[in-house]
């Protein structure tokens, strides 16, 4: 048999195309996460205008590109287009990730997310519940990162039974470095992966922006931190009732991934990916 690579006529139309790798088309759908392939600069659309889109990163920073090629997602090259008026958008969760229409709930995997306290639990579900229920992780939060050892002993980790621990104020010579740092060079550091964020309490990871204010208060050592931040703002703050009240209005103000800091954004997506991770999801 006699092969004609250049088909049966060399002059018909898209003969300089054949062959050649087609660049996918994607809506410019807002929240879409992309990458400018020029200059790496990295964030999601917010708006399209006049034939430019515009990105913002994670840092707030916002910038105008011409639509069309030259983006990158998941490092692939992408021509990016206009979403067609009558088209409806798929859905992003809080994360920013695509949702899964009508899917169910995954049974739950025998790792777990473990944070400190109830706040921290809110937090993470707010923003990433639909990825993990998607995954079938679940979050139990310890009340109190002294009680890890103890939840070690009891239920110990293994290659299919993973822990990821989010730790508030994991920082150099803090207790809670101490404590990460033991584990990990322990008998079970190899299934607990330990990170963390800078702030004193969760609270914090909530951006000031969203809370419409220009930076956090500076709470004096010795003080109650959630306390102190109440007094503040001039908010309740004499009961336990009180300080439920002010988180609820905090955890009201987050809506996407945007009003958390990049310093929470990476860890809780880092322990996402190690509890989900094949030996341990088996």
């Amino acid at each position: 048999m006699w092969n004609d690579r250049y088909g049966n006529d060399v002059l018909a139309d898209g003969w300089r195309e054949r062959g050649r790798k087609k660049i996918a088309q994607v809506a410019a759908d807002r929240d879409l996460v992309v990458e400018v392939a020029s200059d790496g600069f990295c964030g999601a659309i917010t708006r399209i205008e006049a034939g430019h889109v515009e990105l913002e990163d994670r840092r707030g920073r916002r910038r105008m590109f011409p639509m069309g090629s030259g983006f990158l997602i998941d490092g692939d090259p992408v021509q990016l287009v206009a979403p067609a008026a009558s088209q409806q958008s798929r859905r992003r969760t809080a994360s920013g990730s695509f949702a899964v229409e009508q899917a169910r709930a995954r049974m739950a995997l025998p790792s777990r997310i473990l944070v400190e306290g109830r706040h921290d639990a809110e937090l993470v579900e707010k923003v990433w519940g639909d990825d993990l229920r998607h995954e079938g992780v679940v979050v139990e939060y310890l009340q109190g990162i002294d009680l890890l050892d103890s939840l070690l002993v009891e239920a110990p980790p293994g290659p299919r039974r993973r822990y990821g621990v989010l730790v508030d104020h994991l920082v150099p010579g803090s207790k809670e470095s101490r404590i990460a740092q033991a584990i990990a060079q322990g008998p079970h550091g190899e299934h607990v992966l330990m990170v963390g964020h800078p702030y004193v309490d969760v609270w914090q990871c909530i951006t000031p922006t969203a809370v419409g204010i220009a930076a956090w208060p500076t709470i004096p050592r010795g003080q109650d931190w959630k306390t102190g931040i109440c007094r503040a703002f001039g908010w309740p703050h004499e009961s336990q009732a009180d300080i439920a009240r002010a988180w609820q209005f905090l955890l009201s103000k987050v809506t996407t991934f945007r009003d958390i800091e990049p310093s929470l954004l990476g860890r809780v997506e880092e322990l996402i990916d190690f509890v989900t991770a094949p030996t341990a999801a088996q």
